[in-house]
């Protein structure tokens, strides 16, 4: 089972793409209105690829970066299947609760 910040995570991932380093990443995440560093990104994306629920690989180095290479990051099959089984186990258990938002008027 994932932790709710391993499924942010893994999500945003999905939605940045082929692209997905740190600061992409970083960017999706403030979209949950949550503020996080870029650390805490980092740590969690090192305990999803030590899970085998993501891949890297390092990039180019680039003078802008000052000769530093990104890490790319891809969602694994494992990973999507996880992401997958996690959000339908919410799904389920939510069926026939009123959980949606109060509209205010």
């Amino acid at each position: 089972m994932l932790g709710e910040f391993e499924q942010l995570v893994l999500l945003a991932v999905l939605r940045v793409g082929a692209e997905a380093y740190g600061v992409p990443v970083h960017e999706e995440l403030r979209r949950s209105g949550r503020e996080l560093t870029l650390g805490t990104i980092y740590k969690t994306l090192s305990r999803l690829e030590a899970k085998g629920l993501v891949d890297s690989r390092s990039g180019e180095p680039t003078a802008r970066r000052g000769g530093r290479r990104k890490r790319y990051y891809a969602v694994t099959a494992a990973g999507e299947a996880a992401l997958r089984e996690s959000l339908a186990t919410i799904r389920r258990l939510a069926v026939g609760l009123n959980l949606e938002p109060e509209v205010r008027g």
